[in-house]
């Protein structure tokens, strides 16, 4: 068997026995190397500290800097190294994440390592160079750490979320909204759950009309309602030919910008030319950009991008020129490499402000530009003589408190004449700070999802809370989006206490959603599913555009190998613990089992409750772990966990005189008979009554009144 064989990957993506958050579970047999201690294997101590030397600030259980290189040289073992190796990669890959694991199982030689994650095509790459390097250093061999730690930014830069994207999910989990990724590989963000969701797609919301993109698109169509709107634009007009072109040039004055009418990103749009031979030229290349051409007046001056959010402007750039200055003896190609493509800003992962300048595989509009100056490539300037590179390379130089009022109305109106929630306006003006009008300053363009980069990183300049305010835009202030969920677990009886409750809580007067080992439930509409029970099923639930309450068994083996659909629930209900799925997922002890079934105890929300059996010490045991308040549920009056939170002022259910009985404190009240109750009772179904109670307990949470819940249990079928 190879050694450190990983044998299966668990991805849990939502709370779990490890975190509240998502972690990768990797079962791991290290073969040969089970008893392989870090400081018997000559130089392997050595060989991993210089691989990844920032493991430094690897604090581990040591709880200080070089913690983890302590136990290194005091000896530790092959799956504790694998976790911090993997942390490590993900942390050089560009997703710094400290929370890890390493546990033996009941298995000799097999453990289980967790590591927190950002993406989970990322991680599980992380963890396979992790392997391979690990074995490199246990044999003695070599690694290119470098070849791995680039493939790896490569992986990031494929498949996680972007930078637009991710400040905007990291505003919204900063006000406790629950968030989901709807698409692997895409920038599809779900927010919030049921009736209450919203989506993004990158910069652009489920609210951003099809109908003003298209305008966006249009740049004919654009300028023209812009003109309209009495926007300063600059004239220009469609041509449907280079000859076309040119005369459309003579009629509005040279110089003059050619551009493709639907195009983006700044391709295809030449500027500044004068001559017929660079607007014929131009006109073919705008051509292959686009579906049309369009020939606009030349504005001079500065490019700006100023970004609008619903109806204020939040940020704006500048667009400075790359430029380079010749030493008398360097090509263009060399002048650019050495003073362009070396700073550091630039590179060619999302994460850098500014481009490189690719001089294998021109640029069209770079490459006239340099044509037009009589510099092509392989020209030598002289020296000290200033080159035109890039018109559009320098963006992220930060100008918000720059703008002056008037400019900011302009660009909010035109956003708001495209219909567009987010909107990316381009400016060009000698001077920011004055009014368009008074430099001949104009607006070129308006962009639907615009990139928000270059004021999340600003080359230049300060950061600006772009995500915050597009989730304040989607959400009031105050409100996290999130509908009433109760998650129902325990070894047997979810399903029936999970339809029961659905039962009940349809006196709300809510749309609810519900999902069980038996299907979904959607109102009145029952879908059958073999999922139910699991994070498919929970995950349909919040998805659905109409649910109001959800209600959501939650199985021992969908918390073990998937984790919890839901990050936090109003209300967590626990039945019971039993032994029927000891051995699942090498756990094999009651008390490992509570652990799982407490999983949804752990995130119920501050202003929520549990609901607990007190008959069952494991569950009743929970109550130290809850954040929220907490409700007891007994088949015996007398029981003293319930007799004591009663004396606490604390609420209770419990059966007295074969009727179902409600406290708070001293004060009890009858509910109703065992006997109204519409579910086998008596006999081999007696386990029903912690079913029944479960349900009326977490009704009671919900406000339903005595007489609602009676009528409930009397006509469930």
């Amino acid at each position: 068997m190879p050694d450190l064989d990983i044998r299966e990957i668990h991805l849990l993506r939502g709370p779990n026995i490890w975190a509240n958050y998502p972690v990768m579970e990797a079962w791991v047999d290290l073969g040969g190397l089970k008893d392989a201690s870090s400081e018997e294997m000559p130089g392997f101590n050595e060989r991993l500290k210089n691989w990844l030397p920032g493991m430094i600030e690897h604090r581990c259980s040591v709880g200080e800097r070089g913690g983890f290189f302590q136990r290194l040289d005091r000896g530790t073992y092959p799956a504790h190294i694998l976790e911090h190796v993997t942390l490590e990669l993900q942390t050089q890959a560009g997703h710094p994440l400290g929370f890890g694991k390493a546990r033996e199982t009941c298995i000799e030689g097999l453990y289980k390592v967790i590591v927190r994650y950002l993406d989970e095509v990322v991680v599980q790459e992380c963890l396979r160079g992790a392997r391979e390097l690990l074995l490199a250093a246990y044999t003695g061999g070599t690694f290119d750490v470098a070849a791995e730690i680039k493939r790896l930014q490569d992986v990031v830069d494929r498949n996680a979320l972007g930078p637009s994207t991710k400040a905007i999910v990291d505003a919204a989990k900063e006000r406790g909204i629950p968030w989901r990724r709807l698409q692997e590989g895409r920038s599809l963000v779900q927010f919030g759950h049921g009736a209450r969701q919203r989506r993004i797609w990158t910069a652009e919301t489920d609210r951003t009309g099809a109908i003003a993109e298209y305008i966006a698109q249009d740049k004919d169509l654009t300028r023209t309602f812009l003109k309209q709107a009495g926007i300063p634009v600059p004239e220009g007009r469609t041509v449907a030919s280079a000859a076309d072109a040119w005369e459309a040039a003579e009629d509005i004055g040279i110089p003059v910008v050619v551009k493709p009418t639907d195009a983006n990103h700044g391709r295809g749009v030449f500027i500044d030319l004068s001559t017929q031979e660079q607007i014929t030229d131009a006109y073919e290349q705008a051509l292959k950009e686009g579906s049309g051409v369009m020939v606009e007046k030349f504005i001079p001056g500065v490019d700006h991008r100023l970004l609008v959010v619903g109806d204020k402007m939040i940020a704006a750039s500048r667009g400075d020129p790359a430029v380079v200055v010749g030493d008398g003896e360097s090509d263009i190609v060399q002048l650019i490499e050495t003073q362009l493509n070396s700073d550091p800003r630039r590179g060619e992962l999302e994460t850098h402000p500014w481009d490189k300048i690719d001089t294998v595989k021109w640029d069209p509009v770079i490459l006239a530009d340099l044509q037009n100056q009589g510099h092509p490539p392989e020209s030598v300037p002289g020296d000290g003589e200033r080159v035109l590179v890039a018109r559009f390379a320098n963006w992220a130089i930060d100008i918000t408190d720059h703008v002056h009022p008037s400019v900011q109305n302009h660009v909010i109106t035109a956003a708001s004449a495209a219909g567009l929630d987010i909107c990316g306006v381009d400016v060009v003006c000698r001077d920011i700070s004055l009014p368009l009008e008074d430099q001949g300053g104009a607006i070129v363009e308006i962009n639907a999802s615009p990139g928000l980069l270059m004021h999340l990183k600003p080359a230049v300049g300060k950061v600006r809370p772009v995500g915050e305010a597009i989730v304040d835009m989607m959400f009031a202030p105050g409100d996290n989006a999130r509908i009433p969920v109760i998650g129902i677990t325990g070894t047997h009886g979810k399903t029936t206490t999970t339809r029961l409750l659905a039962h009940l809580l349809k006196a709300t007067g809510k749309f609810i959603g519900a999902c069980h080992s038996e299907g979904l439930q959607f109102g009145d509409r029952h879908a059958s599913s073999k999922n139910g029970d699991r994070i498919f099923g929970t995950q349909g639930v919040l998805l659905h555009p109409w649910v109001e309450l959800a209600i959501c068994e939650t199985s021992a083996e969908s918390i073990l190998l998937e984790g919890i659909g839901y990050d936090r629930c109003q209300t967590g209900v626990v039945l019971n613990v039993g032994t029927e799925h000891l051995g699942m997922g090498y756990l094999d002890t009651l008390e490992q089992m509570a652990k799982v079934k407490r999983c949804v105890v752990d995130i119920v929300l501050p202003e929520g409750t549990a609901i607990l059996n007190a008959d069952d010490a494991l569950v009743a045991g929970m109550v130290e772990h809850c954040k929220g308040s907490v409700m007891f549920f007994s088949r015996d009056a007398a029981n003293p966990v319930i007799t004591e939170h009663q004396d606490k002022g604390g609420r209770v259910a419990f059966v007295q005189k074969d009727a179902i009985y409600l406290a708070e404190g001293e004060t009890e009240r009858r509910l109703c008979a065992l006997g109204d109750v519409s579910l086998p009772l008596e006999g081999h179904f007696a386990f029903h009554i912690e079913n029944v109670l479960g349900a009326v307990g977490a009704a009671w949470a919900q406000g339903l009144e005595d007489a609602q819940i009676a009528e409930g249990l009397r006509t469930f079928v």
